[in-house]
């Protein structure tokens, strides 16, 4: 009877690891189809413009030229507004919810930051173009342009939509996800390290940068790593905002284009173009290699937090 039951358990055991194998290994075949396809599929282009269609302005299709450098900065300076803006913000509110304020403010300021990450991002372009872009028109931008205009990235004419549209509104959106990770991670601080400091005379403040700050530092940048990835990679509540605008512009009053946003705005078009579409398809290729790069330095950044700091989430 024992003999049976340790068999069956064998066996169970087996049956486990072979799913567990399978489902993991279900990701890299995933991850491998992926990059294998874009690269299939973006062939056409990489022989027709080389390498230099990195760094081509060029965007004409009519005339077939096209280069991925204006959607390339778009990604990126829209992304760096965004991380600019949510990052310092989530930090504050998470480190609100968790040591100041009152507990039925925390939860339900909490439940509101969870509602905020569940809405979709179509929801928060149409807001933005209908209302926010607006409000930026009237209000934000004439004030930037005649105070700031000196500034090359404050020059230009209010438009409402663009750039500082297109990264204050991922902002908005990255902002629920890393303030609600960075909230976890501050609470799974044990409260007897942060007593201990409180009892030998920290204050506040060295409390929070000498204890929360440092015992949940690769939280934290995990936090903002996955807000990073939500942001490079979003697509309809961009091409609402950014005015999808195939130049580059140091102003960020100007419109400009995302590679997520050329290809939801443009693959139409596209469908009954080879060359056009394998265009498409190469810069989804580089915003594909784009978020993979992040990852590898993400996960090296976190390697040496984790050996300098020897503890930690």
């Amino acid at each position: 009877m024992k003999a049976d039951n340790k068999a069956k358990s064998n066996f169970a055991d087996k049956v486990f690891k072979g799913v567990a194998f399978i489902s993991a290994s279900m990701i890299l075949v995933v991850m491998g189809a992926l990059f294998f396809q874009l690269m299939i599929s973006s062939l056409p282009s990489i022989k027709e413009f080389g390498i230099s269609f990195l760094w081509s302005q060029e965007w004409d299709p009519v005339e077939n030229n096209f280069g991925a450098l204006s959607s390339i900065y778009g990604t990126l300076a829209s992304t760096a507004i965004a991380m600019l803006v949510a990052v310092p913000l989530s930090f504050v509110i998470a480190l609100f919810l968790v040591e100041h304020s009152h507990p039925v403010l925390s939860k339900i300021a909490g439940q509101a930051l969870d509602l905020l990450a569940a809405i979709p991002s179509i929801i928060y372009g149409m807001w933005g173009l209908f209302v926010f872009a607006p409000f930026l028109q009237d209000r934000v931008q004439p004030f930037l342009c005649k105070n700031l205009g000196f500034i090359p990235l404050f020059k230009g004419y209010p438009m409402g939509v663009g750039m500082l549209t297109a990264g204050l509104i991922l902002a908005l959106m990255i902002l629920p996800f890393i303030s609600a990770v960075m909230r976890d991670v501050f609470r799974m601080v044990p409260s007897v390290v942060k007593e201990s400091a409180y009892g030998i005379g920290s204050t506040t403040w060295e409390v929070t940068v000498n204890v929360t700050m440092k015992y949940g530092m690769q939280g934290m940048l995990g936090a903002i790593f996955l807000g990073l990835g939500r942001a490079i990679g979003e697509t309809m509540a961009i091409t609402f905002v950014i005015g999808n605008a195939q130049r580059i512009s140091v102003s960020l009053m100007e419109p400009g284009n995302s590679i997520a946003s050329a290809l939801a705005s443009q693959f139409s078009e596209a469908v009954s173009q080879p060359l056009f579409k394998s265009v498409l398809l190469e810069l989804g290729f580089i915003l594909f290699l784009m978020t993979f790069v992040i990852q590898i330095v993400a996960q090296i950044w976190l390697n040496r937090v984790r050996k300098s700091m020897g503890t930690g989430l």
